[in-house]
């Protein structure tokens, strides 16, 4: 496969018109430029800092990465949290780094990639205290006080001593000259999430001091104020100086609140910065999913800070609406539209709001793949954006694909998530597309799921591709029209993708299982997709999860609002127990425990009879027997490929009918999540022209 740069041939190539209209008046303000103490924003885009998992260990996807948002038109794009010495080691976590002067280079490259685009590039300086276990460094933790470390390490916090804190306001001051060395424009203070050391000194249920550095709020206030003071001396009149603060961490008088001390820490350091980057804490609420949170969300909680501090203000609240964003910087309630999310599913959001073409935007599903990128310690991914990670390792580009040699016609059977992606990015190459679909409408298993309690707003996988494929003129979409191996041969099309999907399994066969569940026939068995077609059971349910991801959760959710009393089945401690790392899982299993669901963690599902099911201890095999009145096993799914093989299965058949070749994708040919479904539709259409695929580019760390 060649690798797809970032030339464009045409506007059906890009996506983009020949001649954009100008810019809506009532957006105009979006795109006003404004001073952030000693430089200038060219517009209110503002992508906030964010984690990728590229970090210190691949600064060429990362830079990359942020140059494709500031190429977007993000008029500020800023690095993930920045480890400013060895002793705030976030290992195993790949996160950026600034340690020494040997760190310079690869910032620069970062910063370099950002300014080609006329965007400011910010760095986000962070030492974790506690949070940091330095697992690499194997520096002892420290704190404010003596503490715990945080979970995942069996290991404690020192107290800091008046020499610590002198060292780490030097360590700041070093990072910040670095910081100002290798380009950057905007110098970050950190001090929000829960994970860094500074807000640590801010909480009195974490600083117990009873030095000038505790206390009083005042006192707690102090080294916050110092490492303000020392980075802005540090970096002169060449960088600004922005303060990265949680408001509320959302835990009632335990913690940090927006109308308590949060206001009057405002109110003692309001012009010192020159930007408040203003959020609630930790992240798991910063970043909560649309399952829990609509766009907008913080807004009650970041509305004052704009009447306390005369510096300009950027908040965050997931938004994809321009009317919304406009109103916002409008109504005074922020200087800039902060973005993580947003900027990933579509690096070219502002561009797309400048240039009118609003229904393109790629909106924000409030996943959080993009999260358990990072959770994972690998690069980023995106469910609405399968070039998210891929700019520098595979060349690719989330709104130029370049022309295909080979502009003969495409078959798409199956209009899914990876259907609808090869289909999109197939007519972007200017290849023609007809896709047919057996069901009456476009968007498979997102448009199902999308029904379900929480996630409507993954329904934007689907209208998002359906919406610009409508409108194009190299696509023919023809949902309701099943076809047959026959029906792909007598077609007419020498190229076909496969995108048949998958269902899942009837019989329990799963991680726990490998052979079909004693006893089926007795009890009553509903499959994921009997619920989501509206065939509910009744009565006592037994929820068996062996999948770990969403879905299972999300089935005891409609099963017990349904009125259904739900037993939850699983191997693992916990429900969801995936959603760890997309930041849900906490939401997930208190929101089943308050509607009543029976959790019973650690157990295999083993047989089944009529009125009863029979459960084992996954570390004992002790057994129990639950009585319930039907099943639905959420354990593994099975390719629908018979199209397939049917068709691979007789090269002559192909071979008259001029058939080249035939391809299967997304589930049907490997179950996966979402986000790999899109990436596969993207990835066939990479290589339609059937260019045998090179290895994806790699960091190499060179040797002495």
């Amino acid at each position: 496969m060649r690798r797809l740069g970032y030339r464009a041939a045409s506007s059906h190539a890009t996506g983009r018109p020949v001649n954009p209209p100008a810019c809506a008046p009532q957006y105009a303000l979006l795109f006003e430029p404004l001073r952030i103490g000693p430089v200038t924003a060219p517009n209110r885009f503002y992508q906030v800092p964010h984690c990728n998992g590229m970090g210190h260990l691949r600064p060429h996807m990362l830079a990359a990465m942020r140059g494709v948002k500031a190429e977007g038109g993000w008029g500020v794009v800023c690095t993930e949290e920045v480890e400013i010495h060895p002793s705030a080691d976030l290992a195993p976590d790949v996160e950026g780094r600034i340690w020494d002067d040997g760190d310079i280079p690869a910032h620069a490259l970062v910063a370099d990639a950002i300014h080609r685009h006329g965007a400011l590039a910010g760095i986000e300086l962070a030492h974790g205290g506690y949070c940091a276990k330095n697992l690499e460094s194997r520096i002892p933790p420290m704190a404010p006080s003596a503490i715990a470390g945080r979970r995942g390490y069996p290991q404690q916090a020192r107290a800091m001593t008046k020499g610590d804190i002198r060292d780490l306001r030097r360590w700041f001051v070093d990072a910040a000259r670095r910081a100002r060395t290798a380009g950057y424009d905007i110098v970050y203070v950190y001090a929000g999430h829960g994970l860094t050391l500074l807000q640590h000194f801010l909480l009195p249920r974490l600083n117990g001091r009873s030095d000038e550095y505790g206390g009083s709020l005042e006192n707690r206030v102090r080294l916050l104020r110092e490492v303000l003071q020392d980075t802005k001396e540090a970096v002169g009149d060449r960088c600004a100086v922005a303060i990265r603060f949680a408001v509320d961490e959302l835990r009632g008088e335990d913690g940090m609140q927006a109308g308590g001390e949060a206001r009057e820490i405002i109110s003692l350091l309001a012009d010192l910065p020159d930007l408040w980057d203003v959020n609630v804490s930790d992240w798991a609420n910063d970043s909560v999913s649309s399952r829990f949170a609509k766009e907008g969300f913080q807004e009650p909680f970041l509305r004052f800070v704009k009447q306390v501090t005369g510096k300009p203000v950027v908040g965050v609240g997931r938004y994809t609406s321009p009317d919304r964003m406009a109103s916002l910087v409008r109504s005074g309630v922020f200087d800039f539209i902060g973005a993580a999310r947003p900027s990933i599913a579509d690096p070219f959001l502002p561009a797309k709001i400048r240039e009118g073409r609003h229904d393109e935007i790629r909106e924000c599903i409030g996943c959080n793949i993009c999260v358990a990128g990072d959770y994972l310690d690998v690069p980023i991914r995106c469910t609405q954006n399968p070039t998210m990670g891929e700019e520098w390792r595979r060349g690719w580009h989330p709104e130029r694909l370049p022309p295909a040699r080979d502009r003969s016609p495409v078959l798409i059977v199956g209009g899914g998530p990876a259907g609808l992606e090869a289909a999109w990015s197939l007519v972007r190459r200017e290849v023609p597309v007809t896709l047919v679909e057996a069901g009456e409408k476009l968007g498979g298993r997102v448009l199902r799921e999308s029904a379900l309690p929480g996630l409507a707003e993954w329904k934007r996988v689907a209208d998002y591709r359906v919406g610009r494929l409508r409108v194009h003129p190299l696509a023919t979409l023809l949902p309701g029209s099943p076809v047959d191996a026959q029906g792909v041969r007598e077609a007419g099309f020498a190229r076909v993708l496969l995108a048949t999907g998958a269902r899942w399994r009837g019989d329990g066969i799963g991680r726990s299982l490998r052979t079909p569940l004693a006893g089926l026939g007795a009890l009553p068995v509903f499959t994921p997709e009997d619920l989501m077609d509206g065939r509910l059971p009744r009565g006592r349910v037994l929820v068996f999860d062996d999948e770990h991801y969403y879905l299972a959760g999300v089935l005891a959710e409609l099963l017990a609002r349904a009125g259904c009393s739900v037993h939850y089945v699983t191997p693992e401690a916990d429900v969801s127990t995936f959603t760890h790392n997309t930041l849900e899982q906490e939401r997930i299993q208190a929101q089943l425990l308050n509607l009543g669901v029976r959790i019973h963690p650690h157990r295999v599902l083993q047989s089944v009879a009529a009125g009863s099911a029979a459960l084992a201890c996954t570390y004992t095999g002790r057994e129990e027997v639950l009585e319930v009145d039907a099943l639905v096993p959420v354990t593994e799914r099975i390719s629908q490929d018979q199209l397939a093989v049917e068709l691979l299965g007789d090269p002559q058949a192909l071979a008259t009918a001029c058939i080249t070749s035939v391809q299967c994708i997304g589930d049907a040919f490997a179950p996966g999540i979402i986000a790999a479904a899109v990436y596969a539709g993207h990835r066939a259409a990479c290589c339609i022209d059937g260019d045998e695929e090179v290895p994806p580019r790699r960091e190499r760390i060179a040797l002495a």
